[in-house]
């Protein structure tokens, strides 16, 4: 059984405020000044200026997924992993260019949703690449959020949720369409159900609002209906159920062979306070307390200067990190990227 992934700290931590103004100080000058091997660069990432540890900690969030809701492994034979040929490096964006959803980094703004952002975003791309980039269809972070809830389906919405059950939801119950929050009812008229939280500055100044400057949000209410400006399709006409979900095995050719031939995986890893700090470059844990855990979308791989990596998409816009994506250390499961990571086959794929 692989290593399960605790997405939400169980962590004591204090409530006074974190003065992450020194902390991101401290950590620039051991990452950029002293640690001349480092492969990454830190830098100051606003976004937590005046947040106590404990509001810090809630943008991580999910829960380790039950042993009875982990799906069972699937392996690409030693014969097909061979024949693939898989490259030295491997980008869907550049593999899958018509595929908007690919290169588009989402927001989950004040909510600790990102175990379903990190499904909805997989589940999407592969939908495009499984039609030959001709469905640009967005899987609802807001449907899933909102509808799969409970031990025994994802969770706690807002606060944390099992990336297994999100992918077995979207087999068993199928989610509907919806994209990115706007205040002009623009993806209203287009998607079944958009999301309702507005984006914000994740620890960088950015072009939005500071995250700081918005509430916590409560999980949404469970809505079996699209929102009144969508008239395309009814509520359970514009639902897309999935074939299968399993587990992808904690194996660096495993790991590329199922991202090679499907697309992009939901990936899980723990999150060390060091990471709120990261620029650009390939990360790896340098210091820090552990903060939690983080879903997030895997959807390639690489070599940069020398160091592996595995190439990911964050929920924070693209005002964070390089463009909204990272890059993080591959072939030795840093901070449990290798472990417990999922995916599944959408309609086209088996």
């Amino acid at each position: 059984m692989y290593k399960q992934i605790l997405l939400i700290a169980l962590i004591v931590a204090s409530v006074q405020a974190f003065d992450f103004k020194l902390f991101t100080s401290e950590i620039m000058e051991e990452v950029n000044n002293y640690n001349t091997g480092s492969t990454w660069k830190a830098g100051y990432n606003k976004r937590f200026e005046g947040m106590s540890f404990d509001q810090i900690q809630a943008m991580m969030g999910t829960i380790a997924t039950p042993v009875h809701m982990i799906p069972d492994e699937r392996y690409t034979p030693f014969e097909t992993i061979q024949n693939l040929s898989l490259p030295e490096s491997f980008d869907l964006r550049e593999a899958y260019p018509k595929c908007e959803s690919l290169q588009q980094v989402r927001d989950q703004s004040n909510c600790g949703s990102c175990w379903a952002f990190g499904t909805v975003e997989a589940i999407s791309d592969r939908i495009c690449i499984a039609s030959g980039q001709k469905d640009q269809t967005r899987i609802s972070s807001e449907n899933l959020l909102s509808c799969c809830r409970g031990t025994f389906a994802c969770g706690m919405g807002c606060n944390g949720g099992y990336t297994a059950g999100a992918w077995n939801y979207y087999v068993k119950t199928g989610l509907v369409s919806g994209n990115l929050y706007t205040d002009d009812n623009q993806n209203s008229k287009t998607e079944c159900q958009p999301y309702s939280f507005p984006p914000c500055s994740h620890h960088v100044q950015g072009e939005y609002q500071a995250c700081t400057d918005l509430p916590q949000f409560n999980t949404p209410k469970c809505y079996t209906e699209c929102n009144s400006q969508y008239t395309q399709n009814s509520y359970e006409q514009d639902l897309h159920k999935g074939v299968s979900s399993y587990s992808v095995p904690k194996s660096e050719e495993q790991i590329k062979a199922e991202i090679y031939q499907y697309g992009s995986t939901t990936a899980s890893f723990n999150v060390y306070s060091d990471f709120l700090t990261y620029s650009s470059g390939v990360y790896q844990n340098t210091s820090g307390s552990y903060m939690g855990g983080h879903a997030i979308k895997m959807l390639g791989w690489g070599v940069e200067n020398g160091t592996p990596y595995w190439l990911c998409a964050n929920s924070w816009n693209s005002s964070w990190g390089e463009n909204g994506f990272f890059k993080i250390l591959r072939g030795s499961n840093e901070c449990g990227i290798e472990s417990g990571m999922v995916a599944g086959f959408v309609p086209g794929q088996q």
